[in-house]
Order: structure tokens, then sequence, then C-alpha cells
């Protein structure tokens, strides 16, 4: 093998592993759908925070037929249309649906109650027992979806 060849495979083989080591971790198996893996997030959960979830994913889900779900950063909800229009997480004293542009968003209802300090994401804590207005959660849905598409021709 000449010089050159061997440096040749030797890049090869080392941009190989570097691909592995890089790739996402994920419990997921490849023929699962982000639908499926969501569907099973809300049954393990089995309480309060699944209902929850389930409410809110079907009320973002019944705002446009085109939204698709995705499960991202190794076990993540995520809802998108025209880019990420919001994640769904669960954690012991709340559900959190975490809007990838909620700054940006008119929130005359004033649904967010979290992360308000940054100047991109605004997120909603949902504790056990409260319920959110399912129309003022929608317009925000369709705001971000309107943002997404409106950012997207941009760049």
């Amino acid at each position: 093998m000449t010089p050159a060849a061997a440096k040749t495979t030797k890049a090869k083989a080392k941009t190989k592993k570097t691909a592995a080591r890089k790739a996402p971790a994920s419990k997921a198996k490849p023929t699962e759908s982000a639908s499926h893996l969501i569907d099973e997030r809300i049954q393990n959960l089995g309480d309060w925070r699944g209902e929850t979830l389930a409410r809110m994913r079907k009320l973002i889900l019944e705002c446009d037929a085109e939204i698709v779900e995705e499960w991202k950063w190794m076990g993540t909800p995520v809802w998108s249309r025209h880019g990420i229009i919001c994640t769904g997480e669960s954690y012991k004293k709340v559900v959190k649906l975490t809007f990838a542009h909620g700054a940006k968003l008119a929130d005359p209802s004033r649904l967010f109650n979290s992360s308000l300090e940054g100047n991109t994401r605004r997120a909603i804590d949902i504790p056990e027992g409260e319920k959110l207005d399912a129309t003022a959660f929608k317009a925000l849905v369709k705001a971000a979806i309107a943002h997404n598409a409106t950012s997207k021709k941009k760049g």
C-alpha cells in the first residue's frame, strides 16, 4: 500500500469512529416512530403528567394537520411545523411545554409562566390539576406555526 493510500484509509477509519462517537444516543429502535415513542412516554408516566401531556398533545395536533411529531435529545417529544413549535417535558411537579421562539409570540392570555428571562424561548409549566384555556393555547400554537413559516421565508 502506498503512503497516500494508507493515509486515506486511516482518515476514513477516523471519520467513521468520530461519526459513531458523535451520534446521539437513543433508546429507540430505528423502526419505532416518534408518535409511538410519545405514546409510550404518556403511558409510562401513568399519572396526571401523562394525562396532561396527552391532552396538550391533542390540542397541538388539532392546530394543523401537517404538524410533525419528533423524538429528540434522548427522549424529548417535539412538535414541528416549519421548525420547532414546542417540546413537551415531564418533571415531578410540572409538565413543561417550551416554545422554541416563544419570546417572539404575542401571549395576550399570559400562558407563558416559565423561562421568561431569555430572548428566545418561553415555557408553560402546568402543575397537577391545572387546566389551560384550550382556545388560548391553540392560538399560541398557531402563532408559533405562523412565526416559523415567516422565519423560513426570510432565511
